[in-house]
């Protein structure tokens, strides 16, 4: 699978996890120089506290675009740290 914005791969991945419809890519997989952390947090009542990140890409930044759980609840330990996008990222083959 591969997570596309503003026409860069910024991650690429044969082994993501789908939850809830959504691609967790492994944080290896990520290509980190086009994240950069965000102060925003919300709560998942069966995942727990989720971080973000905003994604700029060739000076043009996604604002929270990428999302994770660096410490979920126990029912989510299989995407720990695993990243998954929205706000217009596509993923696909």
């Amino acid at each position: 699978m591969k997570a596309i914005w503003n026409n860069q791969v910024i991650a690429e991945s044969d082994e993501t996890i789908v939850v809830e419809r959504n691609h967790y890519f492994p944080p290896t997989s990520i290509k980190s120089d086009f994240f950069k952390q965000s102060d925003q947090h919300t709560t998942c009542p069966w995942k727990g506290l989720a971080s973000y990140y905003t994604i700029d890409v060739d000076g043009k930044a996604n604002t929270d675009a990428a999302w994770y759980y660096p410490a979920p609840k126990d029912a989510a330990q299989n995407i720990k740290g695993y990243v998954a996008f929205w706000k217009g990222v596509t993923v696909e083959p």
